[in-house]
């Protein structure tokens, strides 16, 4: 069983609140609802529960949808807001779509009720979607641009589209410089093959783990890095680029190199030891 719509009713008439009922009943929803016809009985619903849609008369004696309007748009809610009314004519309903209602439905024409409500609670369910959609896009955004690792973006045949501030830092160039060129730039001349075999792979829709190599900055020094490449796709599942992350392991490298040579020294000044150990003896 399907949950209940949960409906805020602004309504004087006990009567016409039962009209707007059967027609949302009539219109396949199980409804539950509260019938409210002052503005403080109406802020403390909108401040006490969850409302799904809201449903106002436009005239009433001590209160009226220009007044339910202003309450629901300080509640700050994103939920459909229709008015019904028998004494609206259509100037007043286009001044309350204009005051940010949502829909009007006249009480001698209640059978468009149903299909108003599912229209707005669908594009209520899109506004929800789209600013989700938008927040997840902006603080991966973030996410990235705040990386220390560089991280570009790139079509398959190499052109730079994306260049976060850790890219600057790695390989020194701004951003200006280097979108719209190929990232071969970076790319040492002596690893020629790399790069066409990497985006290859790519084309191929492979993600290329982290391994070790060589990438140049924009005085022409080497970087060592750990680089990671994934496939970008479109909304079809097509291959359109490529975004690579890379981390400088330059220091790593170093300590490593260090390492090796202090086993290489200690291992030669045992052999020494032991060579005079058996000389003696």
């Amino acid at each position: 069983m399907s949950e209940a719509l949960r409906v805020l009713i602004v309504e004087d008439s006990v009567d016409d609140t039962f009209f707007i009922v059967r027609e949302l009943q009539r219109g396949g929803f199980q409804v539950k609802f509260e019938r409210v016809e002052t503005a403080a009985d109406m802020q403390a619903a909108l401040e006490t529960q969850q409302w799904d849609l809201v449903i106002s008369d436009y005239s009433m004696p001590q209160f009226g949808g220009v007044a339910a309007l202003a309450i629901f748009q300080q509640a700050g809610l994103d939920i459909p807001f229709i008015v019904v009314s028998g004494a609206m004519g259509e100037g007043l309903a286009v001044e309350m779509l204009k005051a940010g209602a949502h829909y009007y439905v006249t009480k001698d024409w209640l059978s468009r009720l149903g299909e108003a409500v599912k229209q707005e609670l669908r594009a209520a369910y899109e506004r929800r979607i789209k600013r989700q959609t938008e927040s997840a896009t902006a603080y991966l955004a973030s996410l990235v641009e705040s990386s220390d690792d560089a991280i570009i973006g790139q079509t398959l045949d190499g052109t730079i589209v994306s260049w976060n501030t850790g890219a600057e830092r790695l390989y020194q160039y701004h951003i200006d410089e280097v979108l719209g060129r190929s990232i071969s730039l970076l790319t040492p001349e002596h690893r020629p093959q790399e790069l066409p075999e990497l985006m290859e792979r790519i084309g191929k829709g492979e993600h290329v783990e982290g391994f070790e190599t060589l990438r140049l900055r924009k005085d022409g020094t080497p970087v060592e890095v750990w680089l990671t490449l994934s496939p970008i796709k479109d909304a079809a599942g097509r291959v359109i680029g490529a975004s690579s992350i890379a981390r400088d392991i330059t220091q790593r490298k170093r300590e490593e190199s260090e390492q090796l040579m202090l086993i290489q020294d200690l291992t030669a000044a045992l052999a020494r030891a032991n060579k005079l150990e058996r000389s003696v003896a």
